[in-house]
């Protein structure tokens, strides 16, 4: 029996669920998206290609705020992060009437964990088709984490995802060092964009949001992005 006949909650011989197999496959399909952490503040980055010159840009956005603090940005499916989105987002505001202060990253990156792996086990769903970098800054510093289909989340300098995650890491990996600072993480992001870039690249086609030490987390505007495509030009 092929992989491709096991159900959703039943393993492959393998030792594999092969329907978060086809998540990551939705994912892998995506636009590429990543994250850069640095001393003093995340910034995270997308491309941002629409289907038609007709889609008005200022409809879409996969740069979004979690919290005043807290950012993501997705490959993959975008309806099922707008899901990830509302019930992160929701459980941040529990927290906050609770406790009066905003949630830590790591506590609310491990619900949107747990949110994605019991999609993983459950009869009547399918696993969610994206990934989640996360970006934030709180008491204990700067985060940036990843977090897939499978429900499994891993806390990363820097990180990419989406079609081009390779050659994205890779470039990644030799131009990143400890002493950056959140000036030159931007510049970083958009050189990694444009190695795997089709056509001319704009504050229009990509997406860039950064939080430093004021702990707030905000996307750059597309003027603002086009400011740092002529400085790195």
């Amino acid at each position: 029996m092929g992989d491709s006949q096991y159900s959703l909650t039943t393993f492959s011989p393998s030792g594999k669920l092969v329907q978060i197999e086809h998540a990551l496959t939705a994912v892998a399909a995506g636009q590429t998206s990543l994250g850069i952490r640095v001393r003093n503040g995340v910034v995270i980055a997308t491309e941002k290609k629409l289907p038609s010159i007709l889609v008005d840009e200022t409809s879409i956005q996969k740069v979004q705020n979690v919290t005043s603090n807290i950012g993501s940005v997705y490959s993959g499916m975008g309806p099922d992060s707008r899901v990830l989105m509302r019930k992160s987002q929701k459980q941040a505001l529990q927290y906050f009437r609770l406790y009066k202060e905003h949630i830590p990253v790591s506590q609310l990156v491990r619900e949107i964990a747990a949110v994605m792996q019991e999609f993983t086990q459950s009869g009547g769903v399918r696993p969610f088709g994206v990934s989640l970098l996360v970006a934030g800054f709180d008491d204990e510093g700067p985060h940036l984490y990843q977090v897939d289909p499978s429900g499994s989340y891993f806390s990363w300098k820097a990180s990419a995802i989406g079609k081009n995650a390779s050659n994205a890491k890779t470039f990644l990996e030799k131009r990143y060092t400890d002493d950056l600072e959140l000036e030159d993480a931007v510049h970083t992001a958009i050189l990694t964009l444009k190695e795997g870039f089709e056509g001319q690249i704009s504050g229009k086609n990509i997406e860039i949001g950064i939080v430093g030490s004021d702990q707030k987390f905000r996307a750059l505007t597309p003027a603002e992005i086009d400011d740092y495509l002529a400085e790195v030009e």
